[in-house]
């Protein structure tokens, strides 16, 4: 994704990829995005918001076992991670799920299964090959 092969220069790895900075910007949206969602808290909140509507650090607050504090410091991560948007409405803060972003997450995913599929399929018909060459008549 985004990357070209440098040819290969005296005292450097050939084949060495040269990231462009839009793929390393990518690769740092979903670092954030995985980070945000590896925990279960936040992902709890990003539940909430996506099934029940935009809510206040305060509302989400009172039906959990967390400060108003705790949760806003988890807001704070998932909209880091552009899962959530403030929206100020008078002096309230509600917290509105964005779950856009996600689709780049699934893309990534469905990425790295299909390169999981290729490696395999090269192994099985790797062994494959071997089986059929050691049952081979001599």
């Amino acid at each position: 994704m985004g990357s070209a092969r440098v040819p290969a220069v005296p005292g450097r790895a050939p084949d060495v990829p040269r990231v462009s900075a839009a793929a390393v910007a990518a690769d740092h949206a979903l670092d954030a995005m995985f980070g945000a969602l590896a925990d279960p808290t936040r992902r709890r909140l990003l539940f909430r918001l996506v099934t029940d509507g935009p809510a206040s650090a305060t509302v989400l607050a009172s039906t959990s076992p967390l400060t108003r504090q705790a949760v806003v410091k988890h807001l704070q991560a998932l909209e880091a991670a552009g899962l959530v948007v403030p929206e100020r409405v008078g002096r309230e803060v509600r917290f509105r799920a964005d779950p856009a972003p996600l689709a780049s997450a699934v893309g990534w995913l469905l990425d790295a299964g299909a390169s999981w599929d290729r490696r395999i399929d090269r192994l099985r018909s790797n062994a494959s090959s071997r089986a059929r060459g050691a049952t081979a008549p001599r």
